[in-house]
């Protein structure tokens, strides 16, 4: 077993170490990672769900959680440190992406369709991630089941990146228990997380 003190870490520190951790495992293992707020929590399950680990969590006090994640397989240098790449920016900049439509641009809509896809993947390629993905109205289809943008959607939660769809809009269109991807919420997140980004993008 392998021991990671997070404690005291801002996000995404605790997911490096991580990673780091599960990299040097030579085979199956098992790393425990201790961090203070449930936010790191969310994000170290992110991490152990997109690759296929298991997760356990244990609240020790009010400002210590141990996570143990234990894994069967190797997580190659290569793919650890790409995600590294990705995910050491996010803290700088809290930038919010807004996504109201299943489709980007005026016009052809499944050319629209096309774009929207080509966006979400290129967020994944970007230096600064995003600190959270807003989808309301057609966009909370994207973070349903049989959305094209859905593995795209999970690597992007997995590297901390929160992905937040309008339970009124899952409801409205009848896609409430087929969300696949993130949490649901309301508008007033909605609004909070707006008018607390630094950077705001509406493709």
């Amino acid at each position: 077993m392998v021991q990671v003190n997070a404690i005291g870490d801002a996000c995404p520190i605790p997911v490096i170490k991580t990673l780091h951790a599960l990299q040097d495992l030579k085979g199956a293992g098992t790393v425990q990672t201790l961090v203070d707020n449930e936010i790191a929590v969310q994000n170290l399950t992110r991490l152990a769900e997109s690759k296929g680990c298991s997760i356990t969590t244990e609240k020790r006090s009010d400002k210590e959680f141990c996570v143990t994640i234990t894994t069967e397989n190797t997580i190659g240098k290569a793919e650890a440190d790409e995600q590294i790449a990705c995910t050491v920016p996010a803290a700088q900049k809290k930038t919010v992406v807004v996504i109201s439509a299943d489709h980007m641009g005026e016009g052809d809509e499944e050319l629209g369709r096309i774009l929207i896809k080509g966006f979400i993947f290129a967020l994944t390629q970007q230096d600064h991630l995003p600190s959270t993905i807003l989808f309301y109205n057609g966009g909370a289809r994207l973070t349903c089941e049989d959305s094209a943008s859905l593995e795209d959607l999970k690597n992007l939660a997995s590297l901390g990146v929160e992905i937040l769809t309008c339970g009124t809009c899952l409801n409205h269109y009848g896609l409430t228990d087929k969300l696949a991807v993130g949490d649901v919420t309301n508008m007033y997140v909605i609004t909070e997380k707006q008018m607390q980004a630094d950077l705001i993008l509406r493709p």
